[in-house]
């Protein structure tokens, strides 16, 4: 890859190659490193007697064991569903295609906050259905496949929509048909798509922090909660910062699984192909609307009910939460108006964007060119995805509060902690495209004199756009829905919206609860508004989301 080792050059003369790790390593590792020092070593020696708790007690074994298992059913209930679903949008075309997987991302990016509150809203005590799932393991597992069913899908269907239809034709001359056909041929053929797709479902449910916490509550201790609950109610750094160790070590093997399985998945830019066609058959037909009711019950029922309960009080349909948001019904002197968040959080989602677009670019092309060092990258850059936002809080509140580092204080934090979580998506929507261009057209445009700057302008850039603003949406949208970070580094008098919903939640009365719905209807509209918009810029094939 000539072209890509001359912007590598280039980046590197310049110091930039070296801006994404030098972020992690001072707003990410630093902060781990302190907090693992100051509580693993309580009195200035060496104390890992917590490691030898948690790896011989009954107790936190019994935690690990439960963590995977929850984690390897919520995936294969999440990929199992969505497999057909992934078939329909990658072989067949239909009215409201488009819109439909654009929107079913949504859940993805919704702060725990605001899932609780649409789970609440149609199965808890307050809820349309005359259902009381509150405290199960069935809620926690519906809501771990609401949140993840429409990652599988875009990962296995963009994967899929790439694979030509010829093999299966050749396949039924051949005889296959039925389960033959899709066990032999079709899921053969999508099975890099579907282990790499898997192994990060299983890695977001195994680090689920709000969903068990919120929906299941402590009796479904999971590493993440048992964490939080050592940390911040048992005062218990020695023994939280054993387990925050463990998972991420645990973290980081399967994160370097991931990337090599994702690596599987790149495909020629140019061979991306649109296969997909009208169906004709009833047989299809009852099919592709099967699927579409399926995804209409399972991540639309939510979200539909909490739009509605929004609107909905003892006297009937009613406006007055909404309009609560900008009164001070109790004449508290710390108080914020709640709509005052919203502009908060769009300030820091768009200053989150543009870092994270600027250090995910620099990024994928350190990773592009496959070797040793990026294999080892690759996972690095993707570990603030599978880290305690409980562990990151308290690592940021004691190591950045002396100089030069003294961000305690400053809304810089909030911006930062974003990043580190928005970075990655970046990374993992432009890397495909960045490595499906083929090398013969940089070497060409090399060989006649264009220098890295004017490939980079007039060859990259135009063919890895549409990944860039797929990757800026996803920043602004995790930006705005972030809950975990910002729970311990914004200040009270500049809320972000995700913090307004849960304080909100945690107070008593239908006043309350009615301005939690309404502000997480709104947030739940700038979502549903970026995924329309990105879905207009992205192509099937190329990202990973």
């Amino acid at each position: 890859m000539d072209g890509n080792r001359s912007a590598l050059s280039w980046l590197g003369r310049n110091g930039l190659i070296l801006l994404p790790p030098a972020f992690l390593l001072i707003f990410f590792f630093y902060p781990l490193i302190s907090l693992f020092v100051v509580s693993l070593t309580p009195d200035g020696v060496l104390d890992l007697s917590g490691f030898a708790e948690i790896f011989t007690d009954d107790y936190y074994i019994r935690i690990f064991l439960f963590t995977t298992g929850q984690a390897a059913l919520s995936t294969l209930l999440t990929v199992g569903l969505a497999l057909p679903g992934a078939y329909a949008f990658a072989r067949f075309d239909f009215p409201g295609k488009a819109l439909l997987l654009s929107v079913s991302t949504l859940p993805f990016v919704l702060p725990t906050v605001v899932v609780a509150a649409a789970f609440s809203a149609l199965i808890g005590e307050r809820g349309i259905l005359p259902l009381n799932l509150e405290g199960t393991l069935t809620i926690i597992l519906i809501a771990h496949v609401f949140y993840n069913y429409a990652l599988a899908l875009r990962m296995i269907s963009s994967y899929w929509a790439t694979q030509s239809p010829r093999i299966e034709e050749a396949a039924r001359v051949l005889g296959a048909h039925g389960w033959r056909l899709w066990w032999e041929i079709r899921l053969a053929a999508i099975r890099p798509a579907i282990l790499a797709s898997s192994a990060l479902i299983f890695i977001f449910c195994f680090t689920s922090f709000g969903v068990m916490l919120i929906l299941g509550g402590i009796r479904f201790a999971t590493l993440e909660v048992e964490i939080y609950r050592q940390a911040n109610s048992l005062l218990n750094l020695q023994i939280a910062a054993a387990l925050s160790i463990f998972q991420l070590a645990l973290m980081f093997a399967l994160m370097l699984v991931y990337t090599r399985l994702q690596a599987q998945t790149s495909t020629d830019l140019q061979a991306a192909q649109t296969v997909a066609r009208t169906p004709k058959t009833p047989r299809e037909k009852l099919f592709v609307g099967g699927n579409i009711a399926l995804m209409a019950v399972l991540l639309f029922a939510p979200l539909i009910a909490l739009l509605l309960r929004s609107f909905w009080s003892a006297n009937g349909w009613t406006l007055q939460y909404y309009a609560a948001l900008s009164t001070n019904a109790r004449g508290s002197v710390l108080f914020v108006p709640p709509l005052e968040a919203v502009g908060n959080s769009v300030v820091y989602a768009l200053l989150t964007t543009v870092l994270s677009l600027i250090l995910g670019l620099i990024a994928a092309y350190g990773l592009a060119r496959r070797g040793r060092l990026s294999s080892l990258l690759d996972p690095i850059y993707m570990l603030p995805l599978a880290t305690s936002a409980v562990t990151l809080g308290f690592g940021f509140i004691i190591a950045l509060d002396e100089p030069p580092l003294n961000l305690r204080t400053s809304r810089a934090l909030i911006v930062i902690a974003h990043t580190l979580v928005a970075m990655p998506f970046v990374v993992r929507s432009v890397l495909p495209a960045l490595r499906s261009i083929s090398p013969n057209v940089r070497g060409a445009a090399a060989l006649l004199g264009a220098s890295p700057t004017t490939i980079l302008r007039l060859i990259d850039l135009p063919l890895i756009g549409r990944g860039l603003i797929v990757g800026a949406t996803f920043a602004f949208t995790v930006s705005m829905g972030e809950f975990g970070a910002s729970l311990f580094v914004a200040r009270p008098e500049t809320p972000t919206m995700p913090l307004v919903i849960f304080r909100l939640l945690g107070q008593p009365g239908a006043l309350n609860y009615g301005q939690a719905l309404a502000m997480s209807a709104i947030l739940m509209g700038v979502c549903a508004i970026s995924f329309v918009l990105i879905e207009r810029a992205r192509v099937l094939g190329i990202g990973e989301f």
